[in-house]
């Protein structure tokens, strides 16, 4: 094992896993070769498994360099762990939901310090989805090079293991649940912070599940107004080839229930402004360097994520028949009537 100052996020889930391991359920999804070193990644629940139940998994590390994503997960469930003892609300609400975190996806990444794995692939370009047209020139996917950034892997059908595993754990743990969601935590885009949903291959193409998603905007922005979150579909920005969530997403619709995998891109841009010697920086582009601004970030996102606890807990409400019809006609009118 890598020491603390080269991979200190590992450092910490393990720490956080012996001092809360009569509280969880930890599982090894795959193990990760990264020269001449190991590691697993974990997957770590809580509350109530049935698959009759709803579920929320909170995702972080799929590249390497974006560490803060890694960073946000062990913060918050290391928040969450330490309420249990004495919270009695969320000791209730983990009765009927289950909650999952797998903090670290890309491990050899993030020893490597950089976006792609251990063998130079991006595991957000690497499923089987592909663009419905055109995918944007370079960063929505290429096979030029695995020394260039976006390199979807081989055209072969396998993906790369650490993109296998989430679809797995997905296919098996989250599909086929009432309600289940997703929030899979990067930085390194804009100056503000994003929520974004599929689809990532297609502009005009609304998921299924459309109305589900602006219900779940709506309420947000609603009970929390003083949210600065643009929330929309991640094609505003770019269209990409081979997006995992697209294609688990995609694999969810053969099965019942409501799956929703979104996406925290936290804006990093206002970091390196803040800071233009992070241009300097490996992690520059995709960290806030300062102690004091990781600090800040850790707590900014705590709102989000205890909102989509409570909305899994309570999808029910949220998806009464005439405010998701509304809410379907909304998001159709908002996102895609100008295609």
């Amino acid at each position: 094992m890598r020491s603390q100052s080269e991979f200190p996020e590992m450092e910490q889930l393990l720490a956080l896993l012996n001092k809360h391991q009569d509280k969880v359920t930890v599982k090894q999804l795959c193990q990760v070769e990264c020269k001449t070193d190991s590691f697993p990644v974990h997957l770590i629940s809580l509350g109530n498994a049935s698959q009759d139940k709803p579920a929320i998994c909170f995702v972080g590390g799929v590249h390497g360099v974006e560490r803060i994503g890694s960073q946000v997960v062990l913060s918050f469930m290391d928040s969450l762990l330490s309420r249990l003892d004495w919270d009695k609300q969320l000791q209730l609400l983990l009765e009927a939901c289950c909650l999952v975190f797998i903090p670290i996806v890309n491990p050899s990444g993030m020893v490597l310090q950089r976006r792609a794995n251990g063998n130079g692939v991006d595991l957000m370009r690497n499923s089987p989805s592909y663009a419905k047209g055109k995918a944007t020139f370079m960063v929505g996917g290429q096979r030029i090079s695995r020394r260039l950034p976006w390199y979807q892997g081989n055209k072969n059908g396998v993906m790369e293991t650490e993109s296998q595993a989430i679809y797995d754990f997905a296919e098996q743990h989250l599909f086929g649940r009432p309600f289940s969601l997703v929030l899979d935590c990067h930085s390194g885009f804009g100056h503000q912070d994003r929520i974004w949903f599929p689809y990532a291959k297609s502009a005009t193409t609304a998921i299924e599940d459309i109305g589900s998603v602006y219900r779940l905007r709506q309420v947000f922005f609603e009970s929390f107004p003083h949210q600065n979150y643009l929330f929309e579909p991640q094609t505003k920005h770019y269209v990409c080839n081979g997006d995992l969530w697209d294609y688990c997403y995609e694999q969810s619709l053969k099965r019942p229930g409501i799956f929703i995998p979104l996406t925290l891109e936290m804006g990093s841009w206002r970091w390196l402004k803040k800071n233009p010697l992070q241009v300097f920086s490996s992690l520059g582009l995709y960290h806030p360097m300062k102690p004091h601004r990781v600090q800040r970030v850790l707590r900014r996102h705590l709102v989000l994520m205890e909102f989509l606890i409570n909305a899994s807990y309570s999808w029910r409400v949220l998806h009464q028949t005439e405010p998701l019809k509304r809410a379907t006609k909304l998001a159709k009118d908002k996102w895609f009537n100008d295609k």
